[in-house]
């Protein structure tokens, strides 16, 4: 049997594992990037239907695909395979690129913009400035699309001076997306401003917690509700002192009059598939939310207070961390996991996993935490508060080999947890 998790077998040494990492795949296979654009779109006489909406290709002179995200190559290569040679040429830019027929793929940095980020982006920009009225634009937008998609350059330097500050401050995602849409003139709006006055349609995976589709990538397609004076409170809020360039994104209404902005997936699907196969197992489900922000403390209590006996408790969301130094490459899953350590008893389990497959800059999507887990650090005698303050959580699951190895996957709908009890 094939397994997401390449090192299922490995890690899976008792029943409670075996229920947890197959109820994990579950809700892996159901935001398949693949699958998901395989049912969306179709094809046939020259009718493109998506999600419901037809649109008639006799009434367009040109199609065009755009996209951007940790789910957008994958997504992109399946929208070629639908519409073929109907294509007259795209732009899109992932982390991690796969060769695309007539859409011009590129690799950029994640997550943290560079100016070569800015370099796709300005040609995303200037292919959009040239689609007309009897064009149509097929968008794809995902998570991670906020790095991807920079511009101008002041944007890349300003989003990576804010990524420092917030992680430091503790600020949590919904917070900085909306700092990156003031500080971009392609965010919030913007990509639909350049590409009117072509129709276009989006498809959003979202990796927001709460289904909160017009954030994912800071809504380049979608019209903005956010302020200048809102950024500013937040950044009030958070004591960030230092001085941002921020400009107010596009509110006229004309940009969106031909936009169809279509959600996709978000975490729901992924914990609506796992509850399922928990039940199937036996399990009780308790679900906690699927917008989750806490600090892993806060969380991890409140998910074991209402853990018991035969029990699951599901969650999905983007826990807040403030780091305490810099360096490690860490990742908010494996930061969590180490925290779990003081916090299940013997015949519990935890795992937090990032649905993309890479938690921050390791290799890894997350780890398994239960009894084991605690055996074996006991006999490696790993120094695992030092390891965890200075952002090195990987290394200690490393040398346990309790990692969950899944390598990109290809989509992103924000991390998933799951606490069990046996």
């Amino acid at each position: 049997m094939s397994h997401i998790i390449s090192n299922f077998d490995s890690i899976a040494t008792n029943q409670l594992r075996i229920d947890a990492l197959s109820i994990i795949e579950k809700g892996s296979l159901a935001i398949d990037t693949n699958l998901l654009v395989k049912r969306t779109l179709s094809l046939e006489n020259e009718i493109l239907s998506i999600h419901g909406h037809k649109y008639n290709l006799k009434d367009y002179d040109k199609v065009f695909v755009f996209g951007f995200g940790k789910a957008s190559c994958k997504a992109v290569q399946e929208i070629e395979s639908i519409l073929g040679n109907k294509i007259a040429g795209g732009i899109v830019i992932d982390k991690k690129i796969s060769e695309c027929n007539y859409v011009k793929a590129y690799k950029g940095s994640h997550p943290l913009p560079t100016s070569y980020n800015v370099e796709i982006s300005e040609k995303i920009r200037d292919l959009a400035l040239s689609l007309t009225e009897k064009d149509l634009a097929v968008v794809v937008v995902s998570g991670g699309g906020s790095s991807l998609l920079c511009l101008p350059q002041s944007e890349c330097e300003q989003g990576n001076e804010l990524y420092s500050n917030f992680l430091k401050a503790g600020g949590n995602i919904k917070e900085l997306n909306i700092l990156r849409k003031h500080i971009s003139t392609i965010k919030a709006g913007g990509l639909a401003k350049f590409l009117y006055p072509a129709t276009v349609v989006s498809l959003i995976f979202c990796d927001v917690p709460g289904d909160h589709f017009g954030e994912v990538a800071s809504g380049p397609t979608y019209l903005d509700h956010s302020t200048v004076a809102d950024a500013e409170k937040i950044l009030e809020k958070h004591n960030i002192k230092n001085v941002f360039r921020l400009n107010e994104t596009p509110k006229e209404e004309k940009f969106f009059e031909k936009v169809q902005n279509i959600p996709l997936v978000s975490n729901k699907e992924a914990l609506r598939a796992m509850e399922l196969e928990a039940k199937e197992r036996g399990y009780e489900v308790i679900l906690l939310g699927d917008q989750i922000y806490d600090t892993p403390e806060v969380f991890l209590k409140n998910a074991y207070e209402k853990l018991k006996s035969r029990s699951i408790v599901l969650a999905g969301g983007e826990l807040s961390i403030a780091l305490k130094k810099e360096g490690g490459i860490g990742g908010r899953n494996l930061y969590t996991a180490t925290t779990a350590l003081n916090v299940i008893g013997d015949t519990d389990l935890f795992i937090a996993f990032a649905s993309d497959g890479i938690d921050n800059k390791s290799v890894y999507a997350g780890a398994v935490v239960d009894a084991e887990t605690k055996n074996k650090i006991k006999g490696r005698h790993l120094n695992v508060e030092k390891l965890h303050e200075e952002n090195k959580d990987n290394e200690i699951f490393e040398e346990i080999g309790e990692v969950i190895i899944t390598g990109d996957t290809g989509s992103n709908v924000s991390d998933i947890y799951l606490m069990m009890r046996s």
